[in-house]
């Protein structure tokens, strides 16, 4: 569990599924809800105001799409980890999340102490993805044309670190910090390296490198 206690808000139209994620969360000494909502518009108005470290949102919503509130907050000069918490396993669903910028995207239907490492990580800095959908986002990149090695790719030697520690599962901050430069350098790295991979996120570029890089011969 991360040392600093960390501010965390929900928005999820299922004020049952509200509770006990809020009930679960106080079980955790490391997080304190600070915030929810039970729509679209006012979670974007409550996160804007109250800027948390973390946001738990849902993907399908009646007034508005979790899609669309990430978007919409992405826009925003925000430094909240945000991370999907829903029902669908779909492919598209989690590829155009984690494109948006989703810094995870867990099913509802995850042990307790699942959800809550998985939050953990997130909050500390980390890429969460459920277990069993994994797969599904190789399969995705794999149906895409990407650079095959990190030559093919023409990446520099600071780039191929850079997305060594994306695929760890590290933060811009955190990378920052493991390599003594600032957060906007690592910034402008990682989006020259995922022109490069023509790639949209850092997840799919995390992907990347475990299947391109890391994979055993």
């Amino acid at each position: 569990m991360t040392t600093q206690r960390q501010t965390v808000i929900l928005i999820d139209d299922h004020p049952l599924f509200r509770k006990g994620l809020i009930q679960l969360l106080a079980t955790i000494s490391d997080f304190a809800v600070i915030g929810e909502a039970s729509n679209g518009a006012d979670g974007i108005a409550l996160v804007r105001e109250l800027k948390p470290d973390l946001l738990l949102l849902d993907l399908n919503m009646k007034d508005m799409s979790g899609l669309e509130v990430l978007k919409r907050l992405r826009t925003a000069d925000l430094d909240t980890r945000i991370v999907m918490i829903t029902v669908s396993d779909q492919t598209e669903d989690l590829v155009a999340a984690l494109r948006l910028g989703a810094d995870g995207y867990l099913l509802k239907d995850m042990e307790p102490e699942q959800m809550i490492d998985s939050l953990a990580a997130a909050a500390a800095g980390k890429i969460v993805v459920s277990d069993n959908l994994t797969h599904l986002l190789a399969n995705a990149l794999r149906e895409q044309r990407q650079p095959r090695s990190a030559n093919e790719a023409g990446l520099t030697e600071q780039e191929r670190r850079i997305v060594d520690l994306i695929a760890a599962g590290m933060s811009n901050k955190v990378i920052a910090r493991e390599l003594g430069i600032t957060e906007g350098t690592v910034k402008v790295h990682v989006k020259h390296l995922l022109r490069k991979l023509d790639l949209r996120s850092r997840v799919e570029a995390a992907v990347w490198a475990v299947e391109h890089i890391h994979k055993p011969a």
